[in-house]
């Protein structure tokens, strides 16, 4: 078995070995991974912190042995919390929120013995859910992208993820896997519950972050805020029902 780590700000992951294949997700900088099969130009990885599999190219790899994969696996990551920020190593890098700073002490992250300072706004978790909601109305406005986790394009699950994640909590990464999280919350509905969505055929398809005073903020189109009743989410905008509601579900 191989390991590695991102040392890039964002590396796509895509769901074929190939540059034109739909991106399901995004490495950030400092993410570590199992490299479970290795062609000529792309690797299938598991992503550590929520087991999801897809391809990288194999020009954006880095190696990390064995021994610090299994360090990396008990450890409590710190994370960034701006929305763009500056890592030092042998050059100046930008990275998103979120990134991870491997073995971060004094003003340091360590990733294959090489030193990168980092200065800024960092995190290992909070406990109080008004700071999830907080780290979601950072995220207000970014574009909607397929498989994004950044504040540069991110889909309704990365953003959910990411969210929880600023918290200190791992939840799965596409909302059909989220939604087995939890519990049904069917009267006492607070803020930072997940609201699920579905289709016509009752698939989850969709999911956001219940708000106080009957709201929503959730990624559709764009990181917004809508109105959440008993039906779904209300675009007054557009004047309709945009998402049916499937159920919402307490994590924390």
């Amino acid at each position: 078995m191989k390991f590695g780590i991102s040392t890039i700000s964002i590396v796509p992951v895509r769901s074929e070995p190939n540059d034109r294949s739909e991106m399901i997700t995004q490495l950030l900088f400092g993410e570590h991974y199992k490299v479970l099969e290795t062609q000529k130009k792309w690797s299938k990885i598991q992503i550590a912190h929520d087991k999801y599999v897809g391809w990288v190219s194999n020009n954006q790899i880095q190696k990390i042995n064995q021994d610090e994969f299994e360090r990396l696996e008990k450890e409590i990551p710190t994370l960034s919390t701006d929305i763009l920020d500056i890592i030092e190593g042998n050059f100046h890098q930008p990275i998103v929120i979120c990134s991870v700073l491997p073995f971060f002490k004094s003003d340091h992250a360590l990733i294959n013995n090489e030193m990168f300072k980092f200065t800024g706004n960092k995190t290992q978790g909070f406990s109080q859910k008004k700071h999830l909601i907080s780290n979601a109305l950072i995220f207000l406005n970014a574009p909607y992208l397929w498989g994004g986790r950044t504040p540069f394009g991110i889909d309704c699950s990365g953003f959910t993820q990411i969210v929880y994640r600023l918290q200190g909590i791992k939840i799965p990464r596409d909302a059909y896997q989220q939604i087995n999280l939890g519990t049904i919350v069917d009267d006492m509905i607070e803020e930072a519950d997940l609201a699920f969505f579905e289709n016509k055929s009752g698939k989850i398809v969709h999911v956001g972050i219940v708000m106080k005073n009957n709201q929503i903020i959730h990624a559709s189109g764009k990181v917004r805020i809508d109105k959440l009743d008993k039906n779904g989410i209300f675009n007054s905008e557009e004047n309709k029902y945009t998402h049916k509601l499937h159920s919402v579900k307490k994590i924390i």
